[in-house]
């Protein structure tokens, strides 16, 4: 008799992309419904509000880095992505006093939607729907956000571009 289950449980790094594959069919469906219910501007413009309070509601953790410590909130906000590099394959292209900037290779949502067989246009305004997240984020810390979603023809994924934020009085 064999020691190993019959159906072995999948490791992490499967189950936390299988997670990201059902979030991002969870945005891909709302978004659908909203398009065709109020049109697609209404659509992109809703759901960007929503993961943008998401996005608020995570940046909360990072306000201790506002509104100028960029090295802290790179350190902080890429230690805490799990299975990041494997995921979304950071790159750190700056980080000084005056702007913390980081290209992201991969993404699991950009890569679950194109799986599903979505146009690179409908992938385009999904990552800034899903982006909204990143300037929730990163304002809620006390930051400037002035980054990027992905585009048809461009190679990787979003880039974060954070500068230091309005000084707090």
């Amino acid at each position: 008799m064999s020691d190993t289950p019959a159906n072995p449980e999948p490791d992490h790094a499967t189950l936390l992309r299988n997670a990201y594959a059902m979030r991002a069919a969870a945005y891909a469906h709302m978004f659908d419904v909203l398009r065709e219910r109020f049109g697609e501007a209404i659509a992109l413009e809703v759901g960007a509000e929503s993961t943008r309070r998401l996005g608020e509601s995570m940046g909360v953790k990072f306000r201790g880095f506002g509104p100028a410590d960029l090295t802290g909130l790179c350190a902080a906000f890429l230690d805490g992505i799990p299975n990041r590099d494997a995921m979304f394959a950071p790159e750190i292209l700056r980080c000084d006093g005056e702007r913390l900037e980081i290209q992201f290779h991969r993404c699991p949502l950009k890569e679950a939607w194109e799986a599903q067989g979505r146009s690179p246009e409908d992938v385009a305004l999904l990552c800034r729907m899903a982006g909204a997240i990143d300037g929730g984020l990163f304002e809620t810390a006390g930051f400037t956000f002035k980054g990027t979603t992905w585009t048809p023809g461009r190679e990787g994924c979003c880039r974060l571009v954070v500068e230091p934020g309005p000084a707090q009085s």
